[in-house]
């Protein structure tokens, strides 16, 4: 563990019992998500070569006109 992380947690030991979890799910949260998006790289890039072509094509609209 790095000597910032350490310091962070021991800061953090500091805290009230709800919000040490409101942190630790926080990190949790982001931790999830950081997995879940470098896992769907694929899927992304096929979304966003879908919404240039749709671009491309005329098929989007500006988001004032929704």
């Amino acid at each position: 563990m790095t000597k910032l992380l350490e310091d962070v947690f021991s800061e953090l030991s500091k805290l009230p019992e709800k919000e040490q979890n409101d942190f630790a799910q926080l990190i949790i949260e982001e931790l999830n998500w950081d997995n879940s998006f470098s896992n769907s790289r694929e899927a992304l890039l096929s979304l966003a070569k879908e919404a240039e072509t749709e671009y491309k094509t005329g098929k989007t609209k500006p988001f004032e006109e929704l």
